[in-house]
């Protein structure tokens, strides 16, 4: 499975976005700035985001995005599917149907072997991505990046707020 590269876009600004002062905005030039990414693009994803509710956005001169719950209360799935749908990552398409040695017309009894292990998988998954929160991001974060880069990256955008 690949993922979009906007989930991962969406992530990282979502970890940014946690760090805002309250009722302060960043504009998607400073996110695709810091990021390295082209802005047009960078703003699907977060239309994305705005859409399902997870950043809430404001126009004008101190416009911009901002998570619109805690960071507790979002988890990677929410980004996730924001993103890239709720659509089960596997889709069965029945080739066993296709078996030149099956009688036409056989009725399985239940769904295929190799689809029930997928979807397993999936769901497993997605479980693991609503267990992790954008403040389990931050809380990574602040331990692994080194404190300079962390402080000089919130000062950074800070200053553009």
């Amino acid at each position: 499975m690949v993922l979009k590269s906007q989930v991962e876009w969406a992530l990282h600004c979502c970890a940014i976005l946690a760090g805002l002062p309250v009722g302060k905005y960043l504009p998607t030039k400073d996110l695709a700035e810091l990021h390295g990414l082209p802005k047009e693009y960078l703003s699907k994803a977060l239309q994305s985001l705005s859409q399902a509710g997870i950043v809430t956005s404001t126009l004008g001169p101190s416009g911009g995005y901002r998570l619109a719950k805690a960071p507790t209360d979002t988890s990677f799935l929410d980004v996730v599917e924001a993103i890239e749908g709720k659509q089960s990552t596997f889709v069965c398409t029945e080739i066993r149907k296709n078996n030149p040695c099956r009688k036409a017309g056989t009725r399985d009894g239940k769904s295929c072997a190799v689809a029930r292990v997928m979807w397993k998988a999936d769901q497993a998954w997605r479980a693991s991505l609503r267990e992790t929160t954008l403040a389990d991001l931050v809380e990574t974060l602040e331990d692994e990046v080194p404190a300079a880069v962390w402080k000089e990256t919130f000062a950074w955008v800070t200053a553009r707020i």
